[in-house]
């Protein structure tokens, strides 16, 4: 293992690639992979989103699929807590709930593992992404219809432009860097 450096500060911002026109025209796709590379800025990342959920007594984090699985796993291994995947449908082998949300780019849903998330648990939501709030907001609806408590929603980029936030009014949402 190798020890790093007390207060190191990385440059998220500029570990994420800005991909046009993908996955269709208009869309800017913002690509985590080369902060996802960095052995630095990944550690420092999952290190930033972990200190927002201090303090929270969060139980779970669910991450969406796929690239909220990356982070979010990691998140609750430095938290000492479980994880559960919201994945596409038809993905998971056991009895499922399901909830159905709008893209930037169309529509599709999340499902989850009817026994992921126990009722009065608290749980923090993490996606690599906040743009229209669908995803996010899909998630909450899944863990509060298993009778979870939403602690809150942690990001690595915000799209401030497409309002995701106001889309999860009430919830306490966190983003690391923000377009």
């Amino acid at each position: 293992m190798v020890e790093r450096e007390a207060n190191v500060v990385v440059d998220i911002a500029a570990k994420i690639r800005a991909i046009p026109d993908f996955p269709k025209k208009g869309i800017l796709f913002r690509d985590i992979m080369p902060l996802l590379q960095d052995a630095e800025a990944l550690r420092y990342t999952v290190d930033k989103l972990a200190e927002y959920a201090v303090g929270k007594n969060v139980e779970l984090i669910v991450g969406a699929e796929s690239r909220g699985f990356i982070l979010g796993a990691a998140m609750a291994y430095k938290l000492g807590v479980g994880f559960a995947p919201a994945r596409k449908p038809g993905k998971l082998p056991w009895k499922t709930v399901s909830a159905e949300y709008a893209l930037e780019y169309g529509a599709d849903s999340l499902e989850m593992h009817e026994d992921a998330v126990r009722p009065g648990m608290r749980v923090l939501i993490h996606d690599d992404l906040l743009a229209t709030g669908g995803t996010a907001k899909a998630k909450c609806e899944l863990v509060e219809r298993l009778g979870g408590v939403v602690m809150g929603l942690a990001f690595i980029v915000e799209l401030v432009d497409l309002g995701g936030r106001g889309k999860l009014a009430g919830y306490d949402v966190f983003s690391l860097v923000k377009y």
